[in-house]
């Protein structure tokens, strides 16, 4: 049985917002799913945004996971990932589980991963999923060529840069801010 997989998520961090956007789209194998799905959202009474790839089940064990341990340490993001991320590497049941995370408060945005990793990018910009490096460049580029825009701008324009051309990517975004 083929598993239901593919996406784009970026966050960047840019002017005193932070942005984070997916598309909408879940393949099964080389045949879209579903065009509309919601891959961000809104923990820690909105304070905290994510975003997922992977396995849309298992991606929701770990958002509330995530949520549970960022409840622990007083919304504090860092070291509510890095919990997550040691239960997700040792524990039996969620080292099974094929998602990865990206997550982002008003300070800082970290990529969370089923292999123990939680990573703070360079740049302030993240990326994950079938689409991230072509997102990841584009973001990069606007960073640096055109600051004027704002995170959101960034983001939105990252994502339907991928979307033209990653065959795992449609133009159905959702996108969340928070200012800093």
């Amino acid at each position: 049985m083929e598993k239901i997989k593919s996406t784009t998520v970026i966050s960047v961090i840019h002017k005193g917002e932070v942005a984070i956007g997916a598309d909408g789209q879940a393949t099964l194998g080389n045949t879209i799913a579903k065009s509309n799905v919601k891959k961000i959202r809104r923990l820690f009474d909105g304070k905290i945004v994510c975003g997922f790839a992977g396995s849309t089940a298992d991606a929701f064990t770990l958002l509330e996971r995530l949520e549970e341990k960022l409840n622990s340490y007083g919304g504090n993001l860092k070291r509510g990932a890095i919990e997550l991320a040691k239960d997700w590497r040792t524990d039996r049941y969620l080292r099974k589980l094929e998602a990865m995370l990206i997550a982002a408060d008003k300070d800082e945005i970290l990529i969370i991963s089923g292999t123990g990793d939680v990573i703070e990018p360079d740049n302030q910009i993240a990326a994950i999923g079938s689409g991230a490096m072509y997102a990841q460049s584009a973001a990069l580029a606007l960073k640096k060529h055109a600051a004027h825009l704002s995170a959101e701008e960034i983001v939105r324009e990252s994502l339907n840069i991928a979307g033209d051309i990653c065959i795992y990517t449609n133009h159905n975004l959702i996108i969340e801010t928070i200012k800093q």
